[in-house]
């Protein structure tokens, strides 16, 4: 096992850097927020018609806010999709505005220090600057860090994995107290699907083991060593067709909805109704339910449902 860089060096080192309606391959997302509850403290939220920061401030509002899980002089690692060198209306990345709105509630909850990063596919100082999440997490107070080099990344043993065993983890997700995962749903023409748990590929070096042995059982596998703290997912755009990142204009859709839920398994399971498919359809889900990593099973979770537009 490779020895840990000293995270100070470490970071002193690295800091850098149109509308369709809602009909076709996507799902009704009223089927997720047909399920409801009046309890408090929800398993999952589900938000929809508002503007990303707007639906966002609703959903923490609805557990509770980001105090439960950001603590004074924590420090924070915000893990969105900037994989790809295009710009937000082309739904490939993260909505900049909701990075935005989140690092603010985590520097409100008393964060000490917020970082943003991603392991890009495409070039990594293009897709930050592409994406408009460069702009907008360092408006918002947080460091930009680099992804895109080996240097940044530890191996470490993933226990009880059936086939990745062995994995390159980024420092901060080693280092950083709070770990917040924010997906935007979109389809992929390799694992079906990107949802909260195929976002995890985004902190890993060597991901190209991943296809190489079985992308979505590595998938389900890399939860058995790190699950995120929170997880937001961002399905105000959503891809259609041609994901990752091929998608034209006809092939995004504006949903203006985001779940929100601590549980990865979960969330991918709502995300996935929404989208219209079966959880059970996309493996790395089911596997995450087979291995306790959380429950697709969604009649069985308090899911809180808001509609900011009545």
């Amino acid at each position: 096992m490779t020895q840990k860089y000293n995270r100070r060096q470490f970071l002193k080192a690295g800091l850098v850097i149109s509308a369709a309606t809602g009909t076709g391959l996507l799902g009704n997302v009223d089927h997720i927020f047909a399920q409801s509850s009046n309890q408090a403290l929800p398993d999952l939220v589900a938000v929809k018609n508002g503007e990303p920061a707007a639906l966002f401030d609703a959903a923490i509002k609805a557990v509770g806010g980001m105090g439960r899980f950001v603590k004074k002089g924590q420090t924070v690692v915000v893990k969105p999709n900037i994989g790809w060198d295009r710009p937000p209306e082309a739904g490939a990345n993260t909505n900049p505005e909701l990075a935005s709105r989140i690092i603010q509630h985590c520097t409100n909850a008393g964060a000490k220090k917020v970082y943003v990063f991603d392991n890009s596919c495409d070039y990594g100082p293009s897709c930050y600057k592409t994406s408009g999440i460069q702009n907008a997490a360092k408006s918002a107070g947080a460091a930009i860090v680099p992804g895109n080099h080996e240097r940044y990344y530890q191996e470490v043993e993933i226990p009880n994995a059936k086939k990745l065993t062995i994995a390159k983890i980024h420092e901060l997700i080693l280092e950083s107290d709070v770990y917040i995962n924010v997906p935007v749903l979109k389809q992929h023409s390799s694992s079906s699907l990107t949802l909260a748990m195929k976002n995890q590929m985004g902190v890993v070096w060597d991901r190209g083991a991943y296809h190489a042995k079985d992308l979505h059982r590595c998938i389900a596998d890399f939860c058995l060593y790190r699950k995120p703290d929170l997880n937001i997912m961002d399905a105000y755009r959503v891809t259609l067709r041609n994901g990752p990142q091929r998608a034209g204009e006809n092939d995004v859709v504006l949903k203006k909805t985001l779940l929100l839920s601590n549980d990865i398994v979960a969330i991918d399971a709502a995300a996935a109704r929404i989208f219209g498919t079966d959880p059970r359809n996309v493996n790395y889900i089911y596997y995450g339910h087979q291995e306790g990593i959380g429950t697709m099973e969604l009649d069985k979770l308090n899911i809180k449902k808001i509609s900011l537009s009545g």
